[in-house]
C-alpha cells in the first residue's frame, strides 16, 4: 500500500497524497507564494496597484507542487490558488508561462471557484476558457496559459505536465499577453492590452 508518511515522495514506486478543497494541498506541502509587489508590471494599471500596495502587499496567488523528477517520464502536478480580487478593473491573476520546451501540454481541473485560463500561441491565437468546479481545460504545446480569479473566492485548480517541461516566465514578464481581462458592466470581458509588445 502506497502512503506519503515521508516528507521524501517515492517518485519509483508511486504515492498517494491527500487534497484538500479548503487548502489547496496536501497539509505536507507548502506554497510559493506571489503578491503584488511581484506582480505589479504584470497588471496594466500600475497606478491601482500602488495604491493597493500603500496599504498592505497582498498576496495574489500561490501554488503547491511536489518537484517532480525532471524526466519526460514522469509527471509534475499540484495546485494553484488565486485569490480574488482585482488591480483596477483586472482582476487578481498568476503570471502566466510558456513551458521551457514549447512542446509540452497542460492539464487543468477546477476544484473550486470561477475564473478564466487565457491561454496565448506565439503566433498570437488567443483563447479564454471558462473555469468552473469539476471541468478540465486542456492547454495545448506551445500555448502560454494565466489563470484569472473571475469570482469573490479562491479559485482553485488541479495541474499536471510532464516532468521535465521548465518554465519560461521571462517572455511574458517581457512582452505581456496580447489580452487583458477586464470587469466591464460587472462581468469579465476580454480586451486588447495596450502595454504588450511583439519585440
Amino acid at each position: 500500500m502506497s502512503n506519503n508518511s515521508t516528507s521524501a515522495y517515492n517518485w519509483a514506486n508511486g504515492f498517494t497524497i491527500d487534497f484538500s478543497l479548503a487548502t489547496g494541498m496536501s497539509k505536507k506541502g507548502k506554497s510559493t507564494t506571489r503578491h503584488l509587489s511581484q506582480m505589479k508590471t504584470m497588471y496594466y494599471d500600475t497606478a491601482a496597484a500602488d495604491t493597493i500596495l500603500q496599504a498592505g502587499d497582498v498576496l495574489v496567488y500561490e501554488f503547491y507542487e511536489l518537484g517532480a523528477p525532471d524526466n519526460a517520464g514522469d509527471l509534475a502536478f499540484g495546485t494553484s490558488i488565486t485569490y480574488p480580487g482585482k488591480v483596477g478593473d483586472e482582476y487578481f491573476m498568476t503570471k502566466g508561462h510558456f513551458h521551457t520546451i514549447l512542446e509540452t501540454a497542460e492539464v487543468y481541473y477546477t476544484l473550486s471557484g470561477r475564473g478564466i485560463m487565457l491561454t496565448e500561441s506565439p503566433g498570437g491565437d488567443v483563447v479564454a476558457h471558462e473555469l468552473t468546479p469539476g471541468c478540465a481545460v486542456y492547454v495545448p504545446q506551445r500555448y502560454a496559459h494565466r489563470s484569472i480569479n473571475t469570482g469573490d473566492t479562491p479559485l482553485v485548480t488541479f495541474f499536471v505536465f510532464r516532468g521535465d517541461a521548465g518554465h519560461d516566465y521571462g517572455t511574458i514578464e517581457t512582452k505581456g499577453y496580447r489580452k487583458l481581462v477586464v470587469e466591464q458592466n460587472g462581468k469579465p470581458t476580454l480586451v486588447d492590452n495596450p502595454k504588450w509588445s511583439d519585440a
